[in-house]
């Protein structure tokens, strides 16, 4: 019986889309799947289950620590990065506005930038001279890392984001030795992306905590349906704050994307946090 669960472990480690290194893919254990009996739809909500359980039982993330690399009551976070040194301005006041999102930085930003820096360091991602674009940029550090490692970055967000973004760009990518580039653009999600960002498809489609609200589910998986292409690969970072929402995520996504998990391991080794979590999708 150990013997089997080892080798359906060992099944689930493949390599997804561009990214080099293996990742966990999510799907409903032996047993508890029959392709020719079960409905799709079934195997998913299985597989997101058994994901979530997983999650909240082993990292246990409400026992750690929350914004262990952030500080969202300072006008300014500083992080290093690509031989830089950064400095992307907050907005801590808006905070207490209903509905505003993307003010502060929150952790899983910070980890999946640091995340990319690792991984093309390590040689299992190639950014350079990639069209990339991130959904909910919010204060833009991911898209001004993924600039710095070489890629044609799309930072896009709400209009009422779009300010901040332009001010953390040019703070920090307007100096000569910046190796990609990085252009704001307006995207809601849900309405038809504009053409430039859709084609050609993006090599790659970024998101740091855009699994916050099941209300916004289904429209950024229509987003996200609409900008990726086949050789498209999708990196999302999520804070582990509500199992519900995750589980809602993870069963609509799973009707169109292939979805795995990046081990902790595979990580900036000094940016991990137990309240994060790490996906790789690619389209079906």
């Amino acid at each position: 019986m150990a013997s089997e669960v080892v080798e359906e472990e060992k099944e689930r480690l493949v390599i997804m889309g561009s990214y080099g290194g293996m990742v966990r893919q999510l799907r409903a254990a032996k047993g508890e799947e029959d392709e020719e009996e079960e409905e799709e739809d079934s195997c998913a909500a299985t597989a997101a289950e058994e994901e979530i359980m997983l999650l909240w039982g082993i990292q246990q993330p409400t026992l750690s620590k929350p914004n262990a690399f952030v500080a969202q009551s300072s006008l300014q976070l500083k992080l290093d990065s690509c031989g830089q040194s950064l400095s992307i301005f907050q907005s801590p006041s808006s905070l207490s506005t209903p509905g505003v999102t993307g003010a502060v930085m929150w952790d899983s930003g910070v980890v999946l930038g640091k995340f990319l820096e690792h991984a093309v360091d390590s040689e299992l991602l190639l950014l350079q001279g990639k069209k990339v674009v991130e959904l909910g940029s919010g204060c833009g550090l991911v898209g001004c890392i993924a600039a710095l490692l070489g890629s044609q970055v799309v930072l896009t967000d709400l209009p009422d984001r779009l300010r901040l973004l332009k001010k953390n760009i040019d703070a920090n990518l307007r100096h000569g030795d910046v190796r990609g580039s990085a252009k704001v653009m307006e995207l809601q999600w849900g309405d038809d992306p504009d053409l430039e960002l859709i084609e050609p498809p993006p090599d790659f489609v970024l998101g740091s905590d855009v699994i916050y609200s099941e209300g916004a589910v289904l429209d950024l998986l229509s987003t996200l349906r609409q900008l990726c292409g086949s050789e498209t690969t999708v990196f999302l970072a999520g804070e582990l704050r509500n199992d519900a929402v995750l589980e809602y995520f993870l069963e609509c996504a799973m009707e169109d994307f292939i979805i795995g998990r990046l081990e902790q391991s595979q990580w900036h080794p000094d940016f991990c946090s137990s309240r994060v979590v790490l996906y790789v999708l690619v389209k079906k």
